[in-house]
């Protein structure tokens, strides 16, 4: 059994996925299975303190440490101690936060792992987790401390409902927590400046505008059931927020940050940048109504970044390293950020089929790049990242769509423009939750288990290691979704070079797998799952815990997968074929064909899954359900049968993949094989080549050098015959060339043997008028030493002022002989005589 195995059944068996107790578990609590029976304590409509309904996320990972929620009660234990079995007893800690009187539905972890922040269906509270070591005390019971939120706007029952709770990333210090309910009040604390009163509060709900006027709205339209964060590296993406109404509208708000907000300054020039690019681009298109409109909302968003960059230290410019800096919001626009929506969904997002259509339920942000070398191709054109938005729906409809036009930031003005945003749908996805409630005999009385779908709340979890990879945990199981193939082909297909073959390869869907199911067909009911988690830590293997209503843990190991090369365009690969033949084969037929063909094998899609192996979802149920009397029913039937006959595929598939990669291999040893032998008569032919052939090789070289030579001299005679033969007499230009060369020879040795005038005449001159006056210098040159030499040996010293009118002389003689020796070059220059170095100065 190997350690994830080991794991697994720890987990299991750990007694902190007990049921709590009645003291810390509503004595009015609903049933933790969802059926028909127990579906109206599920309805959104009917939220209460004592209800499972809307977002659920009870358990969150610490490095090694799991932390769970049980009613009102939080439970921690350490996952290393219990993998590397140091502890033989399983236990854990229970953390005693008395502000905590309501049951949590809701646990989020800030980024620095110090502050928990917990939710009810109405109330909220920040707990100070314990350090590292809490472990090793005696006591089961750790006393932290709690500090309720907001009291004022989440402290009674009559409260607002919580839709969701989330930790700024870019937070000062992790400590901005950011709220939102479901009447669209988004409401930013500062846990370590004022825990009672927000920050700030950004309303995506306006308040309605009393008149006679009748305005058909539906409630659904004005209730908020999730929000996100935008992405993005050099554009408004981070300081952009986007929320989703229970109909599936989306709005957003931008710009918006912390009141306390840690930045990278990197991220604030590359906006500047972005802004000023678009300002000379309109600069250069004609002035309209709609140009001046833009003109004066990028003044403002210019305003906006000059006054983040005034907030930034000396030193941060750019392209200096990028470094976290304090930022506040700017104050120099009074006006506060427009709400931006409703976003037009183009086209329009499909129903599924016997569906009638869910409530939205949730909402994620992605941004995917493929590779940090991406940024090479985007000074090409080609995009550098791709973002994606996912909502989710009651009835297990995801909409993948592509944010192609981002959010700019937006002020409420008069004058503002009423265009609505878009997002390019790209696929709908179904998760085939209808069909597997819409079975013929699922009728109970006036009931159907389709009517469960109103009880479900899909929400999304990104994997922290593949941020391609989503998880949707809902109430009926969990279902991974892989969106990089996908992204893939549109990094692909964005690239300049791309042709519309290509473009036709688009209609690639996402690949969805059901990795958990929590329903039982037998009794037509559900657990819901209500936690999610993956390990980010070295310490701990890449694995998923799922946890379902009735405290059972599921974990199973995830396999991870090296980063792809990036998809190479048509021009590289015609550069790749240019180059890597250096010599063109002569004939049709190569002198060598590979068993193995010229395409690369690809393993079959069944043993390329990203979770192993092709299985069924593993059935999670209650742990006392396979206590209760089994009851065979054509439903139970029919489901193992279709199960049984699923798994007789996979099990064919599988072994028909085996089969395949066994003759893969057979295959292969067999090219190695002739490949060998190949290499073998490869280098036969070079010994014989360097051996016996090379000296015959060399005398052939030598006669065809010597042949080379004979030719040459015949090809220079039969050149001066046919010189002759065409102009037996000289030409103009030959008779002009000779008389200036005999007019050179003149000037250079003399019309005679006399000639003074000539150059030679000159040299000699010169080089007897050096002779005689270089014997004289030297003499000069000698007493000055001997002089020096004396002057030395009687004065040793010499005062300022003699050494002052010594240096001066020696200057002023310096400076004739240095003028001396210049006209000598130059004279001897003038005459084209090669004089000697000149002697050195001692």
């Amino acid at each position: 059994m190997d350690n994830d195995d080991t794991l697994a059944t720890l987990l299991n068996s750990h007694p902190i996925f007990s049921t709590p107790s009645k003291t810390f578990l509503p004595s009015h609590d609903s049933s933790l299975e969802l059926s028909t029976n127990t579906l109206s304590s599920f309805k959104p409509a009917n939220v209460s303190d004592n209800s499972a309904t809307g977002r659920r996320q009870v358990m969150v990972l610490r490095d090694t440490d799991l932390i769970l929620a049980a009613g009102k009660e939080l439970r921690i234990t350490s996952l290393s101690d219990a993998k590397s079995r140091r502890s033989h007893t399983k236990n854990y800690k229970t953390l005693h936060t008395p502000n905590i009187q309501f049951k949590i539905d809701q646990i989020t972890l800030n980024s620095s792992g110090k502050l928990l922040a917990v939710a009810g269906a109405f109330q909220l509270a920040v707990v100070v987790l314990p350090r590292a070591g809490y472990s090793r005390l005696v006591p089961d019971t750790i006393d932290c401390k709690s500090i309720q939120i907001g009291q004022f706007y989440h402290g009674l029952d009559s409260a607002v409902p919580i839709a969701k709770i989330e930790w700024h990333p870019w937070g000062e210090a992790g400590s901005t927590l950011m709220v939102m309910t479901i009447d669209g009040k988004l409401r930013e604390y500062d846990i370590s400046v004022d825990t009672e009163e927000p920050q700030q509060v950004l309303t995506f709900v306006p308040e309605k505008k009393a008149g006679r006027s009748f305005v058909a709205e539906d409630a659904s339209e004005r209730e908020v059931v999730s929000f996100t964060l935008g992405k993005g590296k050099a554009d408004w993406g981070p300081l952009t927020v986007y929320a989703v109404m229970r109909s599936g509208d989306v709005y957003s708000i931008c710009p918006y940050m912390p009141q306390n907000s840690s930045i990278p300054s990197a991220y604030i020039h590359s906006l500047e940048c972005f802004i000023s690019a678009k300002q000379e681009f309109l600069a250069q298109e004609t002035t309209t109504q709609a140009n001046k409109n833009m003109s004066m909302l990028y003044d403002y968003q210019h305003k906006y970044v000059d006054a983040l960059l005034k907030q930034l230290p000396p030193g941060t410019v750019f392209p200096a390293p990028s470094r976290s800096v304090l930022i506040h919001p700017p104050t120099i626009i009074k006006a506060p950020p427009a709400r931006q929506g409703p976003f037009l969904l183009q086209p329009s997002p499909r129903m599924l089929d016997e569906s009638e259509g869910g409530d939205a339920t949730d909402i994620v942000y992605l941004s995917y790049s493929q590779t940090e070398e991406t940024v090479s191709d985007a000074e090409d054109g080609v995009a550098e990242n791709l973002d994606v938005v996912l909502i989710t729906y009651q009835d297990g409809k995801i909409d993948v769509c592509l944010d192609v036009e981002k959010v700019e930031a937006r002020w409420k003005s008069k004058n503002a423009n009423h265009d609505l945003p878009m997002l390019a749908v790209y696929e709908c996805i179904d998760l085939g939750l209808v069909s597997l409630l819409s079975s013929p005999s699922s009728a109970q009385g006036s009931h159907s288990a389709l009517d469960l779908i109103q009880g479900n709340y899909p929400v999304f979890s990104v994997d922290p290691i593949h941020s391609d990879t989503i998880y949707v945990y809902h109430a009926f199981g969990v279902h991974a979704l892989y969106l990089r193939p996908t992204l893939e082909i549109l990094f692909s297909a964005l690239h300049p070079s791309g042709t519309v073959s290509e473009f036709s390869e688009l209609s690639s869907a996402t690949a969805v797998q059901s990795i958990l199911s929590t329903f039982s067909v037998e009794r037509k009911s559900s657990n819901p799952v209500i936690a999610l988690a993956i390990p980010d830590d070295v310490y701990l293997s890449y694995s998923i815990y799922i946890l379902t209503s009735a405290m059972r843990i599921t974990s199973f190991s995830l396999n991870p997968r090296p980063e792809s090369p990036l998809l190479k365009s048509p021009a590289d690969n015609n550069l790749v074929q240019s180059t890597s033949r250096h010599l063109e084969l002569l004939g049709d037929t190569p002198p060598y064909t590979s068993l193995l063909g010229t395409e690369p094998w690809m393993p079959p899609s069944i043993l390329t899954r990203n979770t192993g192996l092709p299985f069924n979802p593993r059935l999670s149920l209650p742990k006392d359900a396979s206590q209760r009397e089994f009851m065979l029913t054509p439903d139970t039937l029919r489901y193992l049968a279709t199960v049984v006959t699923r798994y007789s595929d996979q099990v064919r598939e599988v072994e028909l993949a085996q089969h395949g990669a066994e003759g893969r291999a057979a295959l292969q040893i067999q090219e190695v094989i002739r490949q060998t032998t190949k290499c073998r008569e490869l280098l036969a032919i070079v010994e014989r080549i360097k051996e016996t052939r090379r000296e015959a090789s060399q005398d052939r070289i030598q006669k065809v050098q010597r042949g080379q030579k004979i030719l040459l001299k015949r090809l220079d005679r039969m050149l001066q015959v046919m010189m002759e033969k065409a102009s037996p007499e000289l030409s103009e230009h030959e008779t002009k060339w000779f008389d200036e060369l005999k007019r050179l020879k003149e000037a250079v040795i003399g019309a005679d043997r006399y000639d003074e005038s000539s150059l030679s005449a000159r040299i000699r001159t010169l080089e007897r008028e050096y002779a005689r006056l270089m014997p004289s210098l030297k003499a000069l040159l000698e007493k000055e030493r001997r002089r020096h030499n004396q002057a030395m040996t009687e004065h040793p010293g010499l005062g300022f002022s003699q050494a002052f009118e010594f240096g001066e002389r020696s200057n002023h003689e310096r400076t004739r002989l240095t003028d001396l020796e210049q006209d000598v070059i130059k004279l001897a220059a003038k005459l084209d005589v090669t004089l000697g170095k000149p002697p050195l100065a001692k």
